[in-house]
C-alpha cells in the first residue's frame, strides 16, 4: 500500500468517525442512542462508584441497563425527568440527611451530556431517577 493510499484511508476513516450521529445511517443511530458514564458518591466523597451504560440496553456494565435505558429514552436522556405516564410514582422518603452526588457524562442521541446533582439521601435519588442509578 502506498503512502498516498494509506493517508487517504486514514483521512476517510477519521472523517467517518467525525460524522455527527444525525448524519450516520439509521442502523448506526439505532445502535448508538447513548453511551454514558454514571457515578455516585457519598457525603464528603467517603465512597464512590461508577458504571458505563450503553443504550439501547442491555449494554455496558449497568446491572439494570434495559430499565435505565428505557427510562432515559422516555425522558429524552434526562436522569431526573419527572415520571412519564405509566411509570410507578416514587415512594415517599424520610428526611434523612446523608447526601449522595450523582453524575452523568457522555453522549445521548448525538448531544453531549454533563449532568450532576446532589440529593439529600439515596431514597431521594431513587425517587428522582428510578433505575438509572440503581447500581
Amino acid at each position: 500500500m502506498s503512502v498516498r493510499t494509506s493517508t487517504a484511508a486514514a483521512v476517510t476513516a477519521t472523517a467517518l468517525l467525525a460524522l455527527p450521529l444525525a448524519t450516520a445511517p439509521a442502523a448506526a443511530r439505532d445502535q448508538a442512542e447513548g453511551r454514558l458514564f454514571l457515578t455516585l458518591s457519598g457525603a464528603q466523597n467517603t465512597w464512590i462508584r461508577g458504571v458505563r451504560l450503553a443504550c439501547p440496553g442491555p449494554g455496558g456494565h449497568h446491572p439494570h441497563a434495559a430499565e435505565a435505558c428505557q427510562r432515559l429514552g422516555r425522558a429524552a436522556g434526562r436522569p431526573d425527568a419527572p415520571p412519564v405516564a405509566g411509570e410507578k410514582p416514587p415512594a415517599p422518603c424520610a428526611k434523612e440527611n446523608d447526601p449522595v452526588t450523582a453524575s452523568v457524562d457522555g453522549d445521548w442521541r448525538g448531544g453531549q451530556v454533563a449532568w450532576r446533582r446532589i440529593y439529600p439521601n439515596a431514597c431521594a435519588l431513587e425517587a428522582a431517577t428510578g433505575p438509572v442509578f440503581r447500581f
